[in-house]
């Protein structure tokens, strides 16, 4: 979000809501229940190792007082194959590549063994140090498989991946895919030593198969034990949603699913959804409805109505799926917000229940906060179909197919992959569409009054942003990019995967596409790490805008000592009149500092490795120090200590 200047939230406010309980709603008239839940084991599912959506979450070390204390860090060099094949080792000089016939998870590189269709053996292997001292090392790799034969029972060709003499996991034409996976593998055993992780793919006499790698990882944790089992959990969401508006476009109701994985070893079950809208109502007058819950159980609202338990029909053991379903009404209440409306243009963001997070600190439940965001979820797919009048454009995060319904409506069906959130809006919209330089489509909706200028401004802008910050970060993943445009704003910006509400404005505007990569590609815990996406797409805009941020540091001013730059959205709730000054100004003026310490090259780097190798993951402030500190021989301590960068 980009703020301009607004009324504090009273601390004590926020208190009461967090505290009211009451119990669901009557359903929606129009609503279909879903008639059963499924329990599932998930194919393909290793012994060693659970597919996982991001990368393994990175415990906080504690300050070491032994030689042989860990620093959280990465140990694979080149993961993602961006800057040739060193240190790589490999049977052949085509299996690092970045030629056609496959693509890459992130990045234009990839590692692509064998897809000859005669007997052929291809490998690939580095050798890797994990530190001594660390409690814990995860190794996590991005794998796509595609093959010519048609058998579904027999195993002709094969990729079999190593750590040292160990396999981890064996794979072959039988786990074919559409598209990436990401594979993870405990591999805490092997700390202090150095190893070979290494892939061997082999094919039979005929009929190719393609094992694509990419983003590989390896991760350690620090020399204090995490708490129990800190895999993020409910894993691989799926949504589907289907939903019929009103005239104006203000109201809508029907039914909403979700299908997910616990990727916990702990049994998981109860799942938690987060009503996030419920915070511009009260707990009797709800904007966002919930009833006949499927697959579980409905418990009590909690935290200001914005949290539902829901009691599953099963517990859920590591790997097995489900799915949750339930009536949806949404209610859009009157004003220019990120869920309101302004005229007969309604703006429809947060309002589709999402999955809670759970990791090793427990279930996520934080209040909504009005000054920023306390959005927390794991990548996930959308299908949305919306009914609505003819008369109103609905713009949407993913790709939309619009096709005719009954007299005087269209329906349109939205969908998009490993996006953290999706978000809509309705109205009489004003409408231009052009395409970056690099291909991305964008579209500029715009209200009444703005002129058509403005909008073709916006729309300059867009397509010089979206490619700038691809360039520094990787490609745009999301296909069409839509930003609506209503200078009623109070809140100036706000981001949603595939989808921005701005100003008119080239700075905010800018600064809200960064945010499709720090908060949207590359996820974190908004209220408890604010700065890993407002600092980061701040930093983003000034580079994209051509800023350097010279001597911006000079200016810092702490106002206490318990002001951090790495301070939860519970800080800056009670302290909201620095919390623009801090997050955002102080935040980039941190990031620019430290191009400066490590150089611009290095810096560079830093951030396109970093952002490929939590490509649709989650980052955490101890994983960017680490990558921070692995990027430069300089030791960064007292940096991390003079610009409050804690965790």
């Amino acid at each position: 979000m980009r703020p301009t200047p607004r009324k504090a939230v009273a601390a004590s406010a926020l208190t009461l809501a967090a505290l009211a309980a009451v119990s669901l709603p009557a359903t929606p008239a129009t609503a279909t229940p879903e008639r059963t839940a499924s329990v599932t084991a998930a194919p393909g599912t290793a012994s060693t190792g659970v597919a996982a959506t991001g990368s393994a979450a990175v415990a906080p070390a504690k300050a070491a007082a032994a030689a042989d204390a860990c620093t959280p860090a990465q140990v694979i060099t080149n993961g993602g194959f961006e800057s040739g094949t060193s240190p790589w080792t490999q049977s052949s000089t085509s299996v690092i590549t970045s030629r056609t016939g496959q693509s890459a998870h992130g990045g234009t590189a990839f590692a692509w063994l064998d897809g000859v269709g005669s007997t052929h053996t291809d490998t690939l292997s580095q050798s890797v140090t994990i530190p001594s001292g660390c409690a814990a090392a995860t190794l996590t790799f991005w794998l796509h498989i595609d093959t010519a034969e048609t058998t579904s029972s027999t195993a002709y060709d094969k990729l079999t991946a190593k750590i040292g003499t160990t396999t981890l996991a064996t794979y072959s034409n039988l786990d074919k895919n559409t598209g990436y996976v990401q594979k993870s593998f405990d591999v805490s055993a092997f700390v202090g030593q150095t190893v070979s992780l290494a892939f061997t793919g082999t094919e039979d006499s005929s009929l190719q198969s393609s094992f694509v790698l990419d983003d590989l990882a390896l991760n350690t944790s620090g020399d204090t034990v995490p708490p129990a089992d800190a895999t993020r959990t409910p894993a691989a969401p799926s949504y589907t949603v289907s939903l019929t508006s009103n005239t104006a476009g203000t109201v809508w109701t029907g039914h909403e699913s979700a299908t997910f994985t616990n990727a916990s070893a702990t049994a998981l079950s109860e799942v938690y959804l987060r009503l996030w809208d419920n915070y511009h109502g009260t707990c009797t007058s709800m904007p966002i409805a919930v009833g006949n819950v499927t697959g579980g159980t409905a418990g009590a609202l909690s935290v200001g109505c914005t949290a539902l338990q829901i009691t599953l029909a099963s517990p859920l053991t590591q790997g097995q799926s489900a799915t949750i379903g339930f009536d949806l009404g949404i209610t859009v209440p009157s004003g220019a917000d990120r869920f309101g409306y302004d005229g007969a243009f309604s703006f429809i963001g947060n309002a589709l229940p999402l999955l809670a997070v759970k990791d090793g600190a427990g279930w996520h439940l934080d209040p909504y906060t009005n000054n920023g965001e306390s959005f927390y979820s794991l990548a996930a797919d959308f299908k949305v179909t919306l009914d609505h009048p003819t008369t109103l454009l609905v713009p949407a995060t993913g790709s939309s197919v619009d096709v005719a319904g009954t007299s005087g409506r269209t329906v349109t069906t939205a969908t998009a992959t490993k996006v953290r959130d999706f978000a809509w809006a309705a109205g009489p919209f004003s409408k231009i569409s052009g395409t970056s330089t690099a291909g991305t489509p964008i579209n500029v909706y715009s209200v009444t009054g703005i002129s058509s200028a403005n909008a073709q401004s916006m729309l300059t802008t867009a397509k010089t942003a979206v490619d700038a910050h691809a360039a520094r970060f990787g490609a745009y993943p999301y296909g069409e990019l839509d930003a609506v445009i209503d200078n009623n704003f109070w809140f100036g910006g706000m981001e949603y995967p595939g989808f921005v509400l701005d100003l008119v404005s080239t700075t905010a505007l800018t600064h809200e596409i960064g945010h499709q990569w720090w908060y949207g590609i590359v996820g974190d815990d908004e209220y408890t790490t604010p700065w890993l996406d407002e600092s980061f797409t701040d930093y983003a805009t000034d580079l994209a805008l051509g800023k350097t941020g010279t001597s911006c540091w000079s200016s810092v001013s702490w106002a206490s000592s318990a002001e951090k730059i790495t301070n939860s959205m519970a800080y800056w709730d009670t302290h909201s009149s620095r919390y623009s000054t801090v997050v955002y100004g102080y935040g980039k003026c941190a990031l620019h500092d430290l191009r400066r310490l490590i150089g611009d090259t290095a810096m560079t780097k830093l951030l396109k490795d970093y952002a490929t190798s939590h490509w649709y993951g989650v980052s955490t402030t101890a994983e960017f120090k680490a990558a921070a500190q692995a990027a430069t021989t300089t030791d960064l301590t007292s940096f991390w200590t003079t610009h409050r960068i804690e965790g």
